[in-house]
């Protein structure tokens, strides 16, 4: 076993003043010195499913956890946490007696919810003897299979802390934990589970020619993300996180989703209701991030420095197969030097079923309401108030290294004071060659949301896309949204190592209709032709995005995105604007 000198230093909390590589080497030589089981490594855009371990049957404590006991008392002796009942020889999990019920703690909370692939998906190289990390390669640390995390092995993470799983650690050895592990997963007393951690991130920017105008904006971005979760037995769950978000050195001035000095992402109480059909129904109330399907309309936005949150109320039921939710919430707004409330003026409403009928398979059914009552005009178009009906619905999966993915979506309401229909639509085919040199991934994608003629005929047809994982799907340059817009696209992922993971992306866009305007990656109306003679080619864009997993918890990522303008934004280039841009990102993030 390693020494546990290294583990008793660790990574410490000052990690967090880090702000380039050197932080990131630091962390490395502190971080990384365990024995652990191993994770899968993942992509961009693949989701962590970390393998819990399968508490044993014929072993008497789980035996236990399979029936409460009798009034005032345990059916049998109780072991406390950890009780590291053994599989194999192997630590197989906890179990303890909670007022007369014996709990199996892996299974607990029970509202970590599995996380939906999103487009475009990654799959990683197949597990076999290999360095995962940097830290892996530098000391010569060749593991059988990738080591095990609640967290991605990317510097974005598309779901919510609250949706980390390290339940698996209850089945490890305390000697052979990372600190980050000793973090989670404290068992305070039999009923009282404890878990902390966080994330501090560091991100530049050198922006030419940003936002399509002829200034250039070089700017960083840092962020600090705190976390405490607390389970009280199987029915009630408290979780609440802390956010610091600032901007530094900016040419141009903060974006809104770029400032707010100190507030709460997130702060809810999980409370359980009933079981129906053996599985429990959860009420969610409070400040909470929604993730959902592909994060095409409803996602976290991690590419925003303070990340996207809501205020409401949800209740959720999974399943072995068939997973469902219902929701009320209002958006946060950040302030940076207030404390965040919740927009009033909007209201979301929605109901999403999910059944996957085998691992990596998902469909996706699903009903979204939006009522903004906001006044709002860009560009001469009245984009609220709104009221809209969202019905979509997406189906994607793998079989046999082919890839698939699409995605529909039809809404009705009312635009301002026109009648509103629109629509959406995306297809993508993938290919993933697993025993090929550099582990390729393939996709080739359209996606299509459509545009409004004329905008001010009665009529409206521009697609909403409500709040998406903006930056992900419509090129990294940030220039183009799911409104208006054709986009046929192709992306292409190579592992030179397990722990590189570099993407290529082109996109081609075009307006779906000329006298409607072209949207950026916030929604926002920002370009326009009313007469519609400069036509509709929007151009063209590359995108190069290279993750370096540092350690089981740190992270660089570096992208690179130029788009060459066509003939629209050419004509529709007035004073001070322009057709081409270019972007250079640079991020360090560590987690714990």
């Amino acid at each position: 076993m390693r020494s546990q000198g290294w583990r008793s230093t660790g990574i410490s909390i000052s990690g967090l003043t880090a702000w380039a590589l050197a932080a990131g080497v630091v962390s490395v030589r502190a971080q990384e010195l365990s024995t652990s089981p191993p994770a899968p490594t993942l992509g961009l855009s693949q989701l962590v499913e970390p393998a819990v371990e399968t508490p044993d049957a014929t072993n008497p404590a789980f035996q236990l956890a399979s029936h409460a006991g009798p009034p005032g008392g345990c059916h049998c002796p109780c072991p406390s946490c950890p009780s590291h009942a053994t599989k194999g020889g192997e630590p197989a999990g906890c179990t303890s007696c909670c007022h007369g019920r014996l709990l199996d703690w892996s299974k607990i909370p029970e509202t970590i919810q599995p996380m939906p692939r999103t487009g475009n998906f990654v799959v990683p190289p197949a597990p076999g003897p290999a360095y995962y990390s940097l830290w892996d390669a530098w000391t010569q640390d060749c593991r059988d299979k990738p080591p095990k995390s609640g967290y991605p092995a990317h510097a974005l993470m598309p779901y919510s802390f609250f949706d980390a799983d390290f339940r698996y650690v209850d089945a490890l050895d305390p000697a052979e934990r990372t600190l980050v592990e000793d973090l989670k997963r404290l068992h305070l007393n039999d009923c009282l589970l404890l878990s902390t951690g966080g994330q501090f991130w560091v991100r530049y920017a050198h922006e030419h020619n940003s936002q399509l105008t002829e200034q250039d904006n070089d700017y960083t971005l840092a962020r600090v993300r705190l976390f405490g979760d607390v389970s009280y037995s199987d029915w009630l769950r408290v979780f609440g996180e802390f956010l610091w978000a600032d901007s530094f050195g900016e040419d141009r001035g903060p974006a809104a989703i770029d400032v707010n000095r100190g507030d709460l992402l997130n702060l809810f109480v999980d409370l359980r209701l009933f079981d129906y059909e053996d599985h429990p129904v959860y009420v969610r109330g409070g400040r909470q991030e929604l993730v959902y399907g592909s994060q095409r309309l409803v996602s976290p936005l991690d590419w925003a420095n303070t990340r996207r949150t809501f205020q409401g109320v949800k209740a959720f039921r999974q399943g072995e197969k068939w997973d469902y939710s219902a929701f009320w919430v209002q958006p946060v707004l950040p302030n940076p030097s207030d404390f965040d409330s919740p927009d009033e003026n909007q209201n979301f409403v929605g109901s999403w079923l999910t059944y996957r009928p085998q691992k990596g398979t998902f469909l996706d059914l699903y009903y979204l309401y939006l009522h903004n009552s906001n006044q709002l005009v860009q560009q001469g178009i009245e984009r609220a108030p709104l009221e809209v009906n969202t019905l979509g619905v997406r189906y994607t999966g793998d079989k046999e290294g082919f890839l698939w993915d699409t995605e529909l979506a039809l809404q009705l309401g009312d635009q301002g004071s026109q009648d509103l229909v629109a629509g959406m639509a995306t297809a993508g085919v993938g290919r993933h060659w697993k025993d090929t040199c550099l582990s390729p991934t393939v996709w080739a994608y359209y996606d299509y949301a459509s545009g409004d003629a004329n905008p001010n005929d009665g009529d409206y047809t521009t697609f909403s896309q409500l709040f998406p994982f903006g930056h992900y799907y419509l090129g990294w340059a940030d220039l183009v949204g799911r409104q208006n817009i054709h986009d046929a696209n192709a992306h292409l992922y190579l592992y030179p190592a397990p722990w590189i993971t570099i993407n290529l992306q082109y996109h081609h866009f075009w307006l779906n209709q000329r006298r409607d305007a072209l949207y950026n990656a916030a929604g926002a109306a920002y370009r326009r032709d009313p007469t519609g003679t400069s036509g509709n080619n929007v151009g063209d864009e590359i995108d190069i995005v290279t993750n370096f997993h540092l350690t089981r918890y740190a992270d660089i990522l570096v992208a690179y995105s130029k788009l060459y303008g066509g003939g629209f934004l050419e004509a529709t280039a007035g004073p001070n604007q322009a057709a081409d841009a270019e972007t250079l990102y640079f991020i360090f993030q560590q987690r714990w």
